[in-house]
Parts: structure tokens; C-alpha cells; sequence
């Protein structure tokens, strides 16, 4: 029987990958475009970044969806291509998969708000994230992960909406800030609020990602444990983002200042490790060294 990521979960740490948007970048993404269109317009350079992630020892990797909701894609005139989008997402990187590795289908936050703060009703952000699920799941990922969510009522809206298409493992990560009190999502969720709230719908693994740099996310994951036995996904960003005057973004974190966190995390408690903004393949070489 084949193993899942849930299997592997148990035996090891699990390697992810690094950022997606920091690659397309370098292979020539334009400014303002829609990143989920290479998926069908440029699918060689996705499934090129794809390999180089699992050449560079990630054990899964995350498909080209992030931003692949229905609500989101309007902005580019593509909310009607959802489906195609996201299935093609996921067929570019089931289609590099070597044996034995993973494929999890990225669901990324709408970028829109709730009532009543903003216009859309609940439902409406459930039925876009069913839409995104349905296209990843039966473009054959392993599991879904529900993404740099920073507002917790979407993040349930996300999973409700996921649970309608499929009975595939999902997981959830919250992004947070840290402040004078603690850590905080935007939206001003406690941790702990946020733990209940994902443990009460059964959610098989929780974590954070992006925001913060690999030095701050090591007290984050220890907050964490202390609150969950569940396994607990770390993807830091490469710290701050900069513009230079060419208009190139550049991470201040360098690979050797990033790396060095890896251990801490994983004492602190974490179980998949991984990048966001601003790493690339070369930080997960340099984490995959780490590991062994």
C-alpha cells in the first residue's frame, strides 16, 4: 500500500518546498499578471520549478494555486477558468512527482473580505474554495494545505468549503505577526483561539507560514506545541522584503542566517519544514542538509 503524507508525518520530518512567487519571478514572470495562467500558458517553466524543488530533497511539494480561488481569478477575468486552472496546477506537478514523493494542492487566501466588514457571505467563500478543491483533487494532488490564512472565519470557511469536494487529507497554516502581547493573525486571532477552532474540525495538521522570518518562527512553533499535539507545518519567510531602485525585490535573510533556525524549529516542535517568500531551492538544499 502506498504511503500517504500522513504515514510519512509519522516517521520523519517532512521536507516542503520553497517560495513558488520567488521563482516564477526569475524565470521571467511579469509584473500584474495572473501567476495560476503559466499553469496552462507556461506549463515547462512551472513543472521546471516544481523539479527543482524535489531535486533539492523537498519530500512534497505545493502546486501553482495559490492565489487559484474563483473570487481571486475575477480579478484577473478568470474566475470562469477556475476549475482548469486549478487542474492544471495540480497535472503539472502530479506530472514530475518522482516515487514516493507528494503533491499538496496550495489554497491561498481570496485577498476579499467577509461581512461585515466586507461584501461576500460565508457561503459564497465556501463555494469558491470548492470550486479551487475540485479542480487540485481530481488533478490527482495528495493532500490540500489552506494557506497563509490571516483571518480565522475564512480559514474555516476555506476547509467547510474544501470538505464538500473531498475526504483528502487537508491541512491548515495561519500567518501571524508578533507584538508586545504575543502572536496575532491580522485579524487580531490569538494562537491558541486559532488552534481550538481548527482541533474542533478536525484538522489533521496545523501551522503557520510567511511573515515572519525563521529566527521569530522559532519561539511561534514553540507557542504552538505547547497548545497542539497535532503535527505542526513551519514555512518562514527569508525575513523582509526590499525594492531596490531597478524595482527587483530582495530578502534580507541570507541562506546561512536562515538555515541556522532549522534545528530550533524542529526541537521546538515542528514537523514539516519548509520556505515562503523569498526562498528558493537553494535554502531547501541547504535545509535537506540540515535534516540528515
Amino acid at each position: 500500500m502506498k504511503e500517504t503524507i500522513l504515514d510519512a508525518i509519522k516517521k520523519r520530518i517532512v521536507l516542503l518546498d520553497g517560495g513558488m512567487g520567488t521563482e516564477l519571478i526569475a524565470h521571467g514572470f511579469p509584473q500584474g499578471a495572473c501567476p495560476e495562467s503559466w499553469n496552462v500558458e507556461k506549463p515547462d517553466i512551472v513543472k521546471k520549478i516544481h523539479t527543482s524543488y524535489f531535486d533539492a530533497g523537498s519530500d512534497a511539494v505545493l502546486t501553482n494555486s495559490f492565489g487559484g480561488s474563483q473570487i481571486k481569478l475575477e480579478a484577473y477575468h478568470l474566475g470562469d477558468r477556475c476549475y482548469e486552472l486549478n487542474l492544471a496546477a495540480a497535472r503539472n506537478a502530479i506530472d514530475v512527482r518522482p516515487e514516493g514523493k507528494f503533491v499538496g494542492g496550495s489554497m491561498g487566501p481570496i485577498g476579499k473580505f467577509l461581512k461585515p466588514v466586507g461584501e461576500y457571505e460565508e457561503d459564497q467563500f465556501e463555494s469558491a474554495y470548492a470550486e479551487q478543491a475540485k479542480g487540485l483533487v481530481e488533478g490527482g494532488v495528495d493532500f490540500l494545505l489552506i494557506e497563509t490564512q490571516y483571518d480565522l472565519m475564512e480559514a474555516l470557511c476555506a476547509l467547510r468549503g474544501t470538505r464538500r469536494v473531498t475526504d483528502l487529507p487537508v491541512f491548515v497554516t495561519m500567518t501571524f505577526k508578533t507584538g508586545p502581547r504575543g502572536f496575532f493573525t491580522e485579524w487580531g486571532n490569538s494562537v491558541t483561539q486559532c488552534l481550538e477552532a481548527l482541533e474542533k474540525e478536525e484538522v489533521r495538521v496545523i501551522g503557520t507560514n510567511c511573515s515572519l522570518d525563521s529566527e521569530e518562527m522559532v519561539d511561534l512553533i514553540k507557542v504552538i506545541r505547547i497548545n497542539t499535539s497535532r503535527p505542526i507545518i513551519a514555512q518562514a519567510n527569508a525575513g523582509k522584503p526590499s525594492l531596490s531602485a531597478e524595482g527587483e525585490v530582495s530578502y534580507e535573510q541570507s541562506i546561512e542566517d536562515y538555515v541556522r533556525f532549522i534545528p530550533q524549529m524542529i526541537e521546538n516542535g515542528a514537523n514539516l519544514i519548509g520556505g515562503c517568500c523569498g526562498t528558493n531551492p537553494e535554502y531547501i538544499r541547504r535545509m535537506a542538509e540540515t535534516l540528515k
